[in-house]
């Protein structure tokens, strides 16, 4: 087996064992083609629909579940490790075609049920209690259990406290009644943007995939800084947040660039922890990274009810600081180190790369279509596909030909099922807390605690979205927290948009955050480092996710939000040295080692310039200003105290 074929499939154990998603059956030969075949068409259905077709909203939610139930059941098996091929024991099946069938009989039933009010039969019942078993057993096997104990909690809190009926029937009847035939439950809003906009957009990545951008973006990521000190961490940065917005997968864009960019660090000469902690912390944050932002960016334009092109507008400033945060920390680690670039020689030439700049056209169509309201989203992500096969077509590496449209088309329909499944969850957990009013008792408890102080909601706010989007995918976490955390932060005057941005960052963060820090764990696989340790250093090297939100909550003209250009310039300013002032406190260098007092000086100059205060501001930047000040006169001190033991060593040496 060659070095080639060993890494793939190390590569392929890494995505199985903390990626859900990749944990998929075997099909080979006809079968394979047969299945293949089928994730297409459900991916040409999902584009018909969105497009053209004008049924009522129920029968194409139920009829897109059901296909997500079918397609779950065919492609992930119940437990790791199945691998026999082309095999699907029997209890599969006859979950495929019972829980598929509770949401086909909805859809074939959608009117009478619209119509018969409150009146449901026992059997009506059971069906619906059939349709969200099946929708929990296959979140279970694509998406995995954190998700499904959160879901758990909330499903036992409102059959046991939550629903005031005393018989527990009634409670039953009335809670599935909720969740599985109505739009307060699985069919809400995130389930409804998935098969609208969401999907159609998993399909645009996975044609976008085939171009081979995915490369292109490594390659211009070191054509632009792999040849500074400590180049790969730098390619790592820019390569991260390039692929990242598009894969919508903290994990998967980790071991899909961590595998050529961590051991490229490694062999730089930064520590396996630091390296795998630096791919880790870049790929989490291409999560908000605009314009696609893992998809949460359309999901948030619904749920604030705002234009995605505001979305995407609104996330440059803060995805930029965290970016910022994290190449501040692996130059610092670079000269610490005194770790070099990659050899000029080795790197791909920026003239070369700019040849095949129209790799991007589809990307670039994609945001000024949406943004100006030329297209709907869901048309325009329909026109990029075209537009991504045919700019394929003047690259001969990356032809897309009739069989890449296949295996495109396939992805995409594979793709869709994890997203699908955890939206259908999310939309339970939203449910049921709408059901049992338990949102507005969780925002009372926390804006009493905080007894009007904003900084206590926020803390608070921010540990709720750290547990609940432990695990979760991008999309849910995001669902999740828009359900469940915003509503708090808007009670206590954060502006709607603002609270939002809030929750989301924080969910994201739960990726590299211990103890369940999927992308870090990941990443230290690739790295072969070890795998707490390497969360608490991209818990360190994504420090500014910890500051930002805090900065658009307290002055959400970051945002710009009722703001000027003179406001934002001030607080990008401000907000850019705060985050410079912490990150190099937590690296512990500049220009040389710093003592604990400069350290401390500092990050608290750092942690001030978060408030937007003038005052707090002027005293962040008086810390700041003093403590670089005294690294530089240290700096210069040891620069030239190495000349002179140079200088005293050659007259000993011309002496002699």
């Amino acid at each position: 087996m060659s070095k080639t074929q060993e890494q793939s499939v190390n590569l392929d154990d890494v995505m199985r064992k903390y990626d859900r998603e990749s944990n998929t059956r075997v099909w080979d030969g006809t079968p394979g083609i047969i299945i293949k075949c089928i994730m297409a068409a459900f991916s040409l259905f999902c584009i018909y629909v969105t497009l053209f077709a004008t049924f009522l909203e129920e029968i194409r939610l139920t009829s897109f579940m059901g296909m997500i139930i079918v397609l779950g059941f065919l492609i992930y098996p119940a437990k790791k490790g199945e691998q026999k091929a082309n095999y699907m024991p029997w209890y599969d099946v006859i979950g495929m075609a019972v829980g598929s069938g509770a949401y086909f009989y909805f859809m074939l039933n959608a009117k009478t049920i619209i119509q018969q009010g409150t009146r449901f039969t026992p059997m009506q019942i059971v069906i619906g209690v059939i349709g969200v078993l099946a929708l929990i057993e296959i979140t279970r096997r694509c998406v995995g259990i954190p998700i499904l104990v959160v879901a758990g909690f909330f499903m036992v809190y409102a059959m046991s406290y939550g629903l005031t009926n005393p018989d527990a029937y009634g409670r039953i009847r009335y809670y599935v009644r909720n969740l599985f035939y109505t739009k307060e439950g699985i069919f809400s809003t995130p389930v409804n943007v998935c098969s609208k906009y969401i999907v159609v957009f998993i399909i645009f990545g996975a044609f976008l995939e085939k171009t081979g951008v995915s490369q292109f973006f490594i390659d211009l990521a070191n054509s632009v800084a792999g040849k500074y000190a400590g180049g790969p961490a730098k390619v790592s940065v820019i390569s991260s947040a390039l692929c990242g917005m598009v894969s919508g997968s903290s994990v998967g864009n980790t071991v899909t660039t961590g595998s050529v960019t961590i051991p490229m660090m490694k062999k730089t000469g930064y520590s396996p922890e630091f390296a795998g902690a630096v791919e880790a912390a870049s790929s989490t944050g291409g999560q908000i990274m605009p314009p696609i932002m893992g998809a949460a960016a359309f999901l948030m334009a619904d749920f604030v009810g705002v234009p995605y092109s505001n979305i995407i507008v609104r996330a440059i400033l803060p995805a930029v600081m965290y970016f910022v945060g994290i190449f501040i920390s692996v130059h610092l680690e670079a000269k610490k180190l005194n770790l070099h670039g990659i050899p000029k020689e080795n790197l791909p030439k920026l003239s070369k790369l700019m040849k095949k700049i129209y790799l991007l056209l589809p990307l670039v169509m994609l945001v000024i279509w949406v943004s100006t309201n030329m297209m709907t989203m869901q048309r325009a992500a329909s026109f990029a596909i075209v537009l991504a096969i045919i700019v394929s077509l003047f690259d001969k590496e990356n032809r897309i030909t009739p069989a890449k449209i296949l295996d495109a088309l396939a992805s995409g329909g594979q793709g869709a099922i994890t997203v699908a499944a955890a939206c259908g969850v999310a939309g339970i957990i939203s449910g049921s807390i709408t059901m049992t009013g338990l949102a507005n008792e969780l925002i009372n408890a926390i804006v009493t605690v905080a007894n009007g102080r904003l900084i206590i909601a926020l803390i608070l706010t921010m540990l709720c979205c750290i547990v609940l989007g432990m695990g979760v995918p991008t999309t849910a976490n995001y669902c999740i927290m828009a359900a469940t955390c915003a509503p708090i932060l808007i009670r206590m005057g954060v502006p709607a948009l603002a609270a939002h941005f809030f929750v989301f960052y924080f969910g994201i963060v739960a990726d590299i955050t211990p103890p369940v820090a999927l992308a870090a764990y990941a990443g230290s696989a690739i790295a072969k480092s070890n795998p707490m340790n390497t969360a608490f250093n991209a818990t360190k090297l994504a420090i500014a996710v910890f500051i930002v939100p805090y900065v658009f909550c307290f002055s959400p003209q970051l945002l710009l939000i009722d703001t000027n250009p003179g406001q934002v310039i001030q607080i990008c300013i401000t907000s850019l040295i705060g985050i410079f002032g912490v990150s190099t406190a937590l690296e512990g260098f500049l220009r040389v080692k710093m003592s604990p007092i400069v350290r401390v000086m500092i990050a608290a100059g750092g942690l001030a310039l978060i408030d937007p205060r003038l005052l707090t501001d002027a005293i962040g930047l008086a810390l700041v200003a003093v403590s670089v000040a005294i690294q530089i006169v240290l700096g210069r001190k040891k620069t030239q105290g190495m000349i002179e033991v140079k200088r005293t060593k050659r007259n000993d040496h011309d002496d002699n």
